[in-house]
């Protein structure tokens, strides 16, 4: 009957309004928990590293003062850089979690703000190619963050082994298609050895995470180019 077919329309169309609306609360609170663990991340522990990088240096200079030896100074001296490491990787932590930078715009940001830091420090030449766009997309947290993992190991890497002058980074959006490209003029590396190290096994895990697609190519004296092509399954437009 006509009226058992309506009823039946409108109770699955409750059940449908009930579990919507119990999804979106369900995200909103995982974002409220997000937001508060990158807050308290940011503000206690952030704050406390900070003293002891204080506390050392100063301990350290007051050691410096009192003795002759060198033993206290290099622990101290220890103690400080690893208290500075623990602050940089805890502020990726509140960076990958905090709801507020699920952006393109924010990735793009934070990758830029890393590679000038770094690469400066070295006297290596900079060239980051990202452009300007009237709307931001939105991205699902796991992908920023290992899209910016593996843009942080790549730029480690060319610190660490390359000898490089110059590095250019290329980041775009073509065609709901993520394409970043890290290139280096160093001294590259023949990709038909084995080497040490966790390094490019940790990017390509990290790819193969999210769904990437990443191409290698180096030739010893001639430089490393790495790619990375991530295709997103849905993209959320936010005008700003």
């Amino acid at each position: 009957r006509w009226w058992f077919v309506l009823a039946a329309i409108l109770i699955f169309g409750g059940m449908i309004r009930f579990i919507y609306r119990r999804r979106v609360s369900r995200l909103l609170e995982m974002e409220r928990v997000r937001t508060r663990i990158a807050t308290d991340l940011h503000d206690d522990i952030g704050a406390n590293l900070t003293k002891i990088v204080i506390l050392s240096e100063v301990a350290k200079q007051q050691s410096g003062q009192n003795s002759s030896g060198n033993g206290k100074d290099n622990l101290l001296g220890s103690v400080a850089e690893i208290s500075r490491e623990s602050i940089s990787a805890m502020g990726d932590i509140v960076w990958a979690i905090n709801p507020k930078k699920d952006s393109l715009i924010g990735l793009t940001r934070r990758m830029r703000q890393h590679a000038e830091e770094i690469l400066q420090q070295r006297d290596i030449s900079l060239e980051f190619d990202a452009p300007v766009v009237e709307a931001d997309i939105k991205l699902d947290a796991d992908i920023r963050r290992n899209v910016y993992l593996i843009f942080k190991e790549a730029v480690n890497n060319i610190i660490r082994h390359s000898n490089a002058a110059a590095v250019r980074i290329d980041f775009a959006l073509v065609d709901k298609e993520l394409i970043l490209q890290i290139s280096d003029d160093g001294k590259g590396f023949d990709k038909a050895r084995e080497y040490d190290g966790n390094g490019l096994l940790n990017i390509k895990k990290r790819a193969e995470d999210c769904g990437g697609q990443l191409e290698i190519d180096s030739t010893a004296n001639a430089g490393t180019k790495i790619v990375l092509r991530l295709k997103l399954k849905s993209a959320v437009w936010v005008w700003r």
